[in-house]
């Protein structure tokens, strides 16, 4: 067995589920809904999920555990050297995508503190929203919040697969659910929470439109960490008797299943408080506390929210900053520190210098370029460039480079694999890339449209 192997194929699935659902599920997944018609959105996300999602996060864990290998030499070790290029975008994605993803990391630690604290206890939608400017504008506020997120996620990493990753996922993914069950009994039982349920359940396939359709497709990819190798670093750990159809089928799940339990715990709250599902990306740190305030045992249930909202974030900041210190301790023939300790800690210092700026962005560099601040800039990069590249070339890569006796091998040849082996095949040859560059091109000719 790999020393640095999965425990147990729970173990996988609950650290692979964890890194896909993070912020994707619970703060983006809400607000996307809610500024996009509620019910319809979410069917277009359900189906985007299956038949593309699941695809292309198929052929992740396939070159993942046919290689054994992390990002930068996978490709290699299947005797495709030339794509090693594909690990290389996952790494500088990753990295980026840490850099700013860890300043609402730092916002959600905070939150929780003024949470658990009572500091939010009272406050109105008005000063909830000062509140919201004065923790993400002021630098002091911003910047240790992000370190400190960038140190749980470090102290996690160090401790290993099996020590670190594996045994906190299988404490913080159950917490998750219990707390979501939880948050979720209480939401539907307030007063007038059938109409969030109608929004987010009963699809109104007039409110949608081509940005509509659009969000549900990247929300898809996005949700799944497909493209920026965090899912084939995590399949290059797995048994080789691991079946990794049935585990990549209870990621998708898991993922769908948060979704759903955060759309059911947010919007029948908003409605039954009588506020705006699209207030956007701030909805979970202005609208909710708002809303839980007008609750009986309204603080106990802030706590609980905040609380979930961190482990999920921290499950996702894993898998990223794994993903850049595997791939480089995994390097045998290159010049560089091979000690796991001191890359994750060369690696963490500098994701949070390179996102200082973007920590700075709600504050003091909030200056704009066409439109956009530093941190919605990298956003833009990593969310609209670089992971629906890294979905694209990885799609492309098992569809037409890899050898069909490996696929054939790693999925199984069962009867259900065998019924299900050509539309896969269709699916990451055709229906992925053709969805992907459209969420790639689309979003670029809509910048120069707006010029």
């Amino acid at each position: 067995m790999k020393s640095n192997a999965w425990a147990s194929k729970i173990g996988f699935i609950l650290a692979a589920a964890g890194s896909a659902i993070g912020l994707g599920a619970i703060w983006k997944f809400p607000y996307t809904t809610g500024t996009n018609g509620g019910g319809a959105f979410l069917l277009l996300f359900l189906i985007f999920t299956l038949l593309l999602g699941l695809p292309v996060l198929l052929s992740e864990f396939i070159i993942g555990r046919a290689s054994g290998k992390t990002a930068l030499q996978a490709f290699k070790e299947l005797g495709h050297k030339r794509w090693t290029f594909i690990g290389l975008i996952g790494i500088i994605t990753c990295f980026l995508l840490l850099s700013f993803y860890s300043v609402i990391g730092g916002w959600v630690l905070i939150y929780t503190v003024l949470s658990v604290t009572g500091a939010l206890n009272g406050l109105s939608a008005k000063e909830l929203g000062e509140l919201f400017g004065e923790v993400s504008g002021d630098p002091l506020y911003a910047v240790a919040g992000q370190i400190t997120f960038l140190a749980v996620t470090l102290w996690i990493v160090l401790n290993g697969v099996q020590a670190g990753i594996e045994r906190m996922s299988k404490i913080l993914m159950p917490l998750l659910f219990v707390c979501f069950i939880i948050l979720v009994g209480r939401a539907l039982t307030l007063e007038g929470a059938y109409a969030g349920v109608e929004f987010f359940l009963k699809p109104d396939f007039s409110a949608l439109n081509r940005t509509s359709v659009l969000s549900a497709l990247g929300q898809a990819f996005f949700s799944l960490s497909v493209g920026v190798s965090a899912m084939l670093t995590y399949a290059s750990y797995m048994k080789e008797s691991g079946q990794i159809t049935r585990s990549a089928s209870w990621i998708v799940t898991l993922n769908v299943l948060v979704s759903l339990l955060a759309g059911l715990a947010i919007f029948p709250a908003v409605f039954a408080a009588g506020l705006d599902p699209a207030e956007g990306p701030a909805l979970l740190f202005i609208v909710l506390p708002s809303v839980f305030d007008q609750m009986q045992f309204g603080v106990f249930f802030l706590v609980l929210f905040f609380l979930l909202f961190a482990f999920a974030s921290i499950t996702s900041s894993i898998a990223m900053l794994e993903v850049v210190v595997s791939s480089l301790t995994d390097l045998k023939d290159e010049a560089v520190i091979r000690d796991k300790r001191k890359i994750a800690l060369t690696t963490t210092l500098l994701v949070a210098i390179v996102g200082i700026p973007s920590a700075l962005s709600f504050g003091v560099l909030n200056d704009t370029v066409l439109g956009k601040t530093f941190f919605d800039w990298m956003d833009f990069i990593v969310s609209n460039v670089l992971m629906p590249v890294g979905a694209l070339l990885l799609s492309l890569f098992a569809g037409y480079r890899l050898d069909r006796s490996i696929v054939s091998r790693e999925l199984g040849t069962g009867k259900t694999m065998t019924k299900l082996m050509p539309f896969w095949r269709f699916s990451v040859c055709y229906l992925s890339p053709i969805a992907i560059l459209i969420i790639l091109i689309w979003p670029i000719v809509s910048l120069f449209m707006d010029l």
